[in-house]
């Protein structure tokens, strides 16, 4: 974005008036592309770890319910074989 700001100045020298324009342009510099810049990958790396952190619990939660499950099927066939020696 420019601002552009305009001044005019008229003098006169002997007979003959003299007019003289001036215009400033000023523009943003970049400083907001810079910023935008930074946001946007503080918020891809956050996307990232949030993504990251999520499937690992997911892994070990998977682990633990898989371990549970044996020791299920463990306590079963012990259970089954009481049962046998008692018959």
């Amino acid at each position: 974005m420019s601002d552009d700001r305009y001044s005019e100045t008229t003098t006169t020298t002997g007979t003959q008036p003299h007019t003289t324009t001036v215009i400033e342009r000023r523009s943003g510099g970049g400083g907001g592309l810079l910023i935008g810049l930074a946001v946007l990958i503080v918020v891809a790396v956050g996307v990232f770890f949030l993504f990251t952190r999520n499937a690992s619990e997911t892994r070990r939660d998977n682990a633990i319910t898989g371990a549970a499950q044996s020791v299920g099927s463990a306590a079963r066939d012990v259970g089954d074989a009481a049962k046998k020696a008692v018959d």
